[in-house]
């Protein structure tokens, strides 16, 4: 079968197709038939070294969707054929960027067979990221006030969606191409990441209950001043360049709570995958699919994920 690996550290072009032998399951493990891929900028962090593997050669990638077609021994919860979806791999173990993925069922649900593969793969590790900072962390209630930094990216526009289906009033940053679209998926208003005054903007009209940063410490004065009495603040992503606080004493009579979370410390993926597949199978929760790359077009595919500017995923098709 082919996979994409990496034999060295590096960028995009380090990435090659390979011909490598079809995976056998472990105790706990099913072997997917993979039909898409999403890719996400953390797939980057373990190419370029960011993120740790256990090993060169490796395969990269978090995302799947596609069918079962072995199944190892341990496991009952899928049998030959099953349509399932799953995230987390790639961390420590191989990833997803093959024809065929040896997968713990425990990364895995069912996924119900009027739902694209596509949509499916592209929801998984972006949609477990939102519900867990919106769910978990966040505690959103119906009629909150929930913040979503980035609304366009990956997390953003499904964090958008799932905020709206929870009944929170949601507010988003992004560019202005993409205001009409997040509108569209739910966004009560949307602002200018670049606004002169974005702090003002945001706090003249709404106090978030809930904040949602996807450039991790960025906004981290700004989420502060703008946020409601006892919010809490979720960041996710791997940018901490720019931003810090300048009067952190405003967290502290706020009594703020901050929460920076890593996708790949979800308990139970299985079970909250299980609910995305309801979302999207009932509409309410809806990836916006941008391109497909084909497997030999994967290095294209993580450069555009961290280098151009759109709304939603990107998903390889092998």
């Amino acid at each position: 079968m082919r996979a994409v690996r990496f034999h060295e550290h590096g960028g995009p072009d380090v990435l090659t197709v390979d011909d490598v032998d079809e995976p056998d399951p472990g105790y706990g493990q099913v072997v997917v038939e993979v039909g898409a891929i999403g890719v996400n900028p953390v797939d980057t962090y373990f190419r370029e070294g960011a993120y740790p593997v256990p090993g060169l050669p490796f395969v990269p990638g978090s995302d799947l969707a596609g069918t079962v077609v072995s199944v190892g021994e341990g496991v009952e919860r899928f049998t030959l054929g099953d349509r399932v979806f799953g995230t987390g791999l790639g961390n420590g173990m191989s990833g997803t960027y093959a024809e065929q993925v040896a997968s713990p069922a425990g990364l895995l649900a069912h996924l119900p067979e009027d739902v694209e593969l596509a949509d499916a793969a592209a929801l998984a590790l972006v949609g477990t990221t939102a519900w867990q900072a919106l769910v978990e962390h966040g505690e959103v209630k119906p009629a909150d006030t929930v913040l979503v930094h980035g609304g366009s990216g990956g997390v953003g526009h499904v964090a958008v969606q799932l905020a709206a289906t929870m009944g929170a009033h949601v507010v988003t940053t992004a560019s202005p191409d993409s205001h009409d679209a997040l509108t569209a998926l739910g966004a009560e208003a949307a602002f200018d990441y670049d606004h002169p005054n974005l702090e003002r903007a945001i706090s003249e009209e709404y106090a978030p209950d809930v904040v949602l940063d996807t450039h991790m410490d960025r906004y981290l004065q700004l989420n502060a001043n703008v946020a409601a009495d006892g919010a809490r603040i979720v960041g996710v992503g791997n940018d901490t360049a720019e931003g810090g606080f300048d009067d952190i004493g405003v967290t502290k009579g706020k009594e703020l709570r901050y929460q920076f979370m890593s996708m790949f410390n979800t308990r139970e993926t299985d079970a909250v995958l299980s609910r995305l597949g309801d979302l999207l199978l009932r509409d309410d929760v809806s990836p916006v699919v941008h391109e497909t790359y084909e497997l030999a077009e994967a290095g294209e595919a993580q450069r555009a994920v961290l280098h151009d500017s759109f709304l939603g995923k990107l998903v390889l098709v092998p």
